[in-house]
């Protein structure tokens, strides 16, 4: 049964060709002072940076700069940005890059001003935000986090080994986001499968969970299906657009907060892959795909119904003569093979991690409540060790 929810998302999307075109009607109204946010540079290769630049600086704003993003931010850089907004008296933080470019805004946004430190009080103990935060604008550049259209941020600390993701409220969405699929051309193709197996994951967070006729659920179907055609076709032509559309539009639903409404959502492949991330700094996307398969293997008997759903909704295969836990297990067989044809990391040993590394990994590793069967620290380590070399 659909439980009680309230939906709220704030932000204003601009999706196509033309979508940056609307970026001058956002910055008019919105003070001064911009603080420009971006990783390494790759947008300045690619022209992004210029045209950005020139419609903020053509609205008469001042321009400060942000730059070195990396791909796990890190509580260092949390610090360095939260100091530089408000010594620079930042009125808007515009974002342009990939999910942990917006991440890390709206990090700092509700940072910035925070009394104490804010890995503390938001990241580790979770408390509400309390003081100023600062408006938020994406120019999107890699698909993959949603993190376009929600108040997710996540933080890595590199001496704690600890990387987490917290949810803010509305105040912390983005109050804008410009999704340009042709910003997207020129991803690298490890960076664009890695982003496409995280819209895979978010979708699949929720999908696995529950036992009732849920609307998202035949929603997620659809989206999933969508995703594993469009993935395909720009894994062989990385310049269409139709197909780079559909999967940046996913991106986007997977993970807007619409589809978890009425649902409890898993949320341990997440959880598993930013511990790993954590000790070895590895591409977000790659350390999904890496824990995946041994963690839906292992959930698999819990949700069977579910599972045996996935495989034939998903994956079409032929329930015809078979049991439940055959149909269940041929869908998944099926999710390798896809996986295997986009180039995703299938072990974690490729990622650096080594068998000293799983003990530390385990502990790190924070366990939710909201699936089929939550893991007991012993079946994480399990898990853990079962996805070290793949198969």
């Amino acid at each position: 049964m659909l439980g009680d929810f309230t939906y709220s998302n704030p932000t204003r999307l601009y999706f196509g060709q033309n979508a940056l075109d609307n970026l001058r009607r956002e910055l008019e109204p919105r003070g001064k002072t911009v603080l420009l946010v971006y990783g390494g540079g790759s947008i300045k290769r690619n022209g992004i940076y210029d045209q950005v630049v020139d419609i903020v600086s053509a609205c008469g704003k001042q321009i400060v700069e942000d730059p070195g993003v990396m791909p796990n931010p890190t509580t260092d850089k949390l610090t360095q940005g939260c100091r530089l907004a408000r010594e620079s008296g930042a009125d808007l933080i515009l974002a342009v890059g990939g999910g942990s470019v917006c991440d890390y805004a709206k990090a700092v946004s509700v940072s910035a001003w925070c009394g104490e430190n804010p890995w503390e009080k938001y990241f580790l103990r979770k408390e509400p935000v309390d003081n100023r935060i600062l408006p938020v604008g994406c120019v999107l550049t890699m698909v993959g986090t949603g993190s376009e259209m929600n108040g997710g941020a996540v933080i890595s600390n590199p001496e704690t080994k600890r990387k987490i993701g917290r949810f803010f409220e509305d105040d912390a969405f983005p109050r804008f986001s410009i999704l340009n699929p042709v910003f997207t051309y020129t991803v690298p193709k490890y960076q664009m499968v890695a982003g496409i197996y995280d819209i895979m994951s978010h979708i699949l967070e929720q999908y696995f969970s529950g036992t009732d006729d849920n609307t998202s659920d035949y929603v997620m179907e659809g989206l999933l299906r969508s995703l594993i055609h469009s993935s395909q076709v720009a894994l062989r032509e990385p310049e269409n657009y139709e197909a780079r559309s559909n999967i940046m539009w996913i991106a986007t639903w997977a993970l807007n907060s619409l589809l978890s409404k009425g649902k409890a959502t898993d949320w341990m492949v997440h959880m598993l892959g930013q511990s790993v991330g954590a000790h070895t700094d590895a591409t977000h996307g790659m350390t999904l795909s890496a824990v995946t398969l041994p963690y839906y293997r292992f959930l698999l008997p819990y949700g069977l119904e579910k599972f045996k759903r996935f495989a034939v909704n998903v994956w079409q295969v032929s329930p015809h003569g078979k049991s439940d836990r055959a149909i269940a297990l041929e869908g998944l067989a099926r999710m390798e093979e896809y996986m295997h044809r986009l180039g995703l990391v299938m072990d974690l040993q490729t990622l650096g991690v080594t068998e000293d590394m799983l003990k530390s990994i385990a502990e790190g590793t924070f366990r939710r409540s909201g699936g089929y069967h939550p893991p007991e620290k012993a079946e994480i380590l399990a898990i853990l060790k079962e996805s070290m070399h793949g198969r």
